[in-house]
Parts: structure tokens; C-alpha cells; sequence
């Protein structure tokens, strides 16, 4: 196979990230701290993505995406997984109504089909039922991992070449259509709860240009004034995308010549 490097054209930059990727951690060690059970800290975790929702989408947000369940969360106590997978029915029996009528559009990427068939269907009916809403995109990773996303995506793409019996062309552009997020733009800005500095296998291929911003709070606790915190800081960082300043600078004098 031929690979092309490919010319990227710098994103536009705007005050309000267009698309924010969550890791929402510390759910767990909320609930510790308060001498709860861990799954305490999940369910007061859900309160937190409604709250989070509702402040994107009222900010102009048009892309948040929440991770929910990691391909390596399997390895967590039988007890705590069975539990997040009846909160992930609950979710989607009794939010949805609310995310439509706010005309919130979702999708959930992922390897579902390690899932029961209640949530596969479930997720189905959740994504059909809001999928010509033109509001903020919620999307939920859930048995999503980077390497995954990366691996499946070179899996098409190699079945393509042997579908079409020949050997084709590949650039950063075209191998990004196969990646499950391939709706959405690159997130501008990456946020983690919980005091973990780390992206723990989430949007691996994505998050190549993202602003970081790591914070204390544990999930539970992040509000509408801890995303504007996330916000101010991202406003604060000057996104080069490999250019200087100087060439930054210039561009702004003719903001169409380098803009997507």
C-alpha cells in the first residue's frame, strides 16, 4: 500500500470549542470519600453529564463527547460493571425523550456488540429517534478504546483494497473516514475529572492537536462554573497546528487563507 503524507489544513479557531472530548473520572472516590458504595458515586455521576449537556449545548458547543465505559473498564469488580450496565439501560430509557425534545442528537461509538442485546437495541432505538436533530451531537464511547478505533479502521480499509483486488492510496484524510467518530471534527478541547493526567486510550488518533485541561474535581462535582474554568483556560492557549506566532498573526489579517 502507497501512503501520501497529506496537506492539513488548520482548523478555524473560535472562542467556544466546537468539539469537547470528557474523560468523566472519579466517580468512585467521590462516593468513597463520602463513605458510600462506589456505584454512588456513578449514579450521582449521571446528574453531572445532564449538567453538562445542558451547558454545552446553551454555550453553542456543537460536538461533546463523554467517556462512559472504556474497553478496559471489564476489569473492574463484576458487581460494579453489572451495576454501570443497568445505569446505561436506565440512561437510555428515560433520557432520550429529554435529549430530543432539546433537539440534542446522539450517537454511541464503540465495540457494542460486547453489550446485551437490550442495550444494542436500546442504543438503536436512541440513535434513530434523534438523528435528524441539528443540536449539540452527545456522543458516548462505551467499550471504546483508541487502539480499537485505530485497529478497526485499518481493518476497512484493508478490506477495501482486497474488495476492489488492488492496493490503494492512503492519507491522514481518508484513513480518518474509518474512524468511528468520522461525524465529527477533531475535539478542541480534552477535559479530565478526578486529578488523573493521563488520556487512558481515549481518542488516541483525535486528540493529535487538542488542548488538555486536567483538573482535581472529581466528576460529580463538575458544574457549570468548572466548565467555564475548563473554557477561560482553553481561550487563554494560542492553537499554532505546527505554524509560529508570527504566521498566527498574519493569518488573522486574512483569516480565509489557511482556514478549513
Amino acid at each position: 500500500m502507497t501512503y501520501i503524507s497529506s496537506t492539513v489544513c488548520t482548523p478555524t479557531v473560535t472562542d467556544v470549542p466546537r468539539h469537547i472530548a470528557i474523560i468523566m473520572d472519579g466517580n468512585g472516590r467521590w462516593a468513597q470519600r463520602r463513605r458510600l458504595p462506589r456505584v454512588a458515586g456513578h449514579t450521582k455521576g449521571l446528574d453531572a453529564v445532564r449538567t453538562i449537556v445542558e451547558a454545552c449545548a446553551a454555550r453553542g458547543v456543537e460536538f461533546l463527547t463523554l467517556f462512559a465505559f472504556s474497553s478496559e473498564n471489564w476489569r473492574r469488580p463484576v458487581d460494579e460493571v453489572s451495576f454501570l450496565m443497568r445505569l446505561f439501560i436506565s440512561a437510555l430509557e428515560r433520557e432520550i425523550a429529554r435529549l430530543h425534545t432539546n433537539g440534542i442528537r446522539l450517537r454511541v461509538v464503540g465495540d457494542l456488540s460486547m453489550f446485551e442485546p437490550r442495550i444494542q437495541e436500546l442504543v438503536r432505538r436512541a440513535q434513530a429517534k434523534t438523528a435528524a436533530n441539528t443540536g449539540l451531537t452527545l456522543t458516548i464511547a462505551a467499550n471504546y478504546g483508541g487502539r480499537w478505533d485505530i485497529l478497526q479502521a485499518t481493518r476497512k480499509i484493508a478490506q477495501q483494497c482486497v474488495d476492489a483486488g488492488a492496493m490503494q492510496n492512503v492519507d491522514e484524510a481518508s484513513f480518518a473516514q474509518h474512524l468511528a467518530m468520522a461525524y465529527a471534527p477533531e475535539p478542541d478541547l480534552f477535559i479530565r475529572t478526578g486529578g488523573e493526567q493521563r488520556v487512558s486510550n481515549f481518542l488516541l488518533w483525535q486528540l493529535a492537536y487538542t488542548e488538555f485541561y486536567f483538573t482535581d474535581v472529581f466528576w460529580p462535582d463538575f458544574n457549570d462554573a468548572q466548565l467555564s474554568k475548563a473554557i477561560a483556560s482553553y481561550r487563554e492557549r494560542e492553537r499554532r497546528f505546527g505554524r509560529t506566532s508570527a504566521q498566527l498573526t498574519r493569518q488573522s489579517q486574512n483569516v480565509d487563507s489557511l482556514s478549513c
